[in-house]
């Protein structure tokens, strides 16, 4: 298999690099977004936001298989993957550590079995000084877990940030916290905050190579895949409705 890797000349694009060079594939070098078919069979990106609209129009075309990490998408670009989907494998995850996916099939789980007007759901991380967007993807990725527990729509209960004079807490709403600084590779705990109990789902990360080896193995996972888009929970085999 040929798997061409984006952004080789950052922390992460090096890290998949390494255990691209270390599985049975092959890597591409470079993977020119234009023409990946000429010479990858998947290309896994961790990029920019900026790019995944090109990106997308240059994957499909070629028939090229994706892995997505890259965070942060807009409604546009989040458009673009899903056409994209109809031409080509995509496997888009927020985090591809096999561990955080498991917390976010174990979130929902809790979510539905924690009454939302009972158990508050809270959302805590922390990340390197230099990530630009807050909530993280893998934060979001968590609330959106416990919407789907509760059978809710996200974007109707999430509370992305609080400031000034807010109020009492609404019932059911999803709440965000955000923390930046030093060199935090992430952290994110998932709090049930009940009037007689509490309840806490923490994943750290210590290194960013979990993120790569996951990324590989989803890359692994594309062979002979017909196109859609999938989740990191499809190539762990791990069923949710998130």
């Amino acid at each position: 298999m040929r798997i061409g890797v984006t952004g080789l000349t950052g922390r992460m694009g090096r890290l998949v690099a390494e255990e691209v060079d270390a599985s049975s594939a092959t890597r591409v070098e470079p993977a020119p977004p234009k023409t990946p078919s000429a010479q990858c069979d998947v290309v896994i990106d961790f990029t920019h936001a900026s790019t995944v609209q090109s990106h997308a129009a240059s994957f499909a075309e070629g028939g090229c298989a994706w892995v997505l990490g890259t965070t942060g998408l807009s409604e546009a670009d989040q458009a673009a993957v899903q056409a994209a989907s109809a031409l080509i494998p995509i496997v888009q995850a927020a985090n591809f550590s096999p561990g955080v996916n498991l917390v976010l099939a174990l979130a929902e789980r809790l979510a539905r079995a924690l009454p939302a007007d009972e158990y508050d759901a809270e959302v805590l991380e922390m990340h390197h000084r230099q990530k630009v967007d807050a909530p993280s993807g893998t934060a979001l990725a968590m609330g959106r877990a416990v919407a789907a527990g509760r059978s809710v729509r996200f974007d109707d209960v999430a509370i992305p940030g609080r400031d000034g004079h807010t109020g009492p807490r609404a019932t059911g709403g999803i709440g965000f916290a955000a923390l930046r600084g030093g060199q935090v590779v992430g952290e994110h705990t998932l709090l049930f905050a009940a009037g007689d109990e509490q309840i806490a789902l923490t994943h750290r990360a210590f290194d960013r190579r979990a993120f790569a080896r996951g990324a590989v193995r989803a890359a692994l996972w594309t062979a002979g895949r017909e196109p859609g888009l999938y989740s990191m929970m499809d190539v762990l085999g791990m069923e949710t409705t998130a």
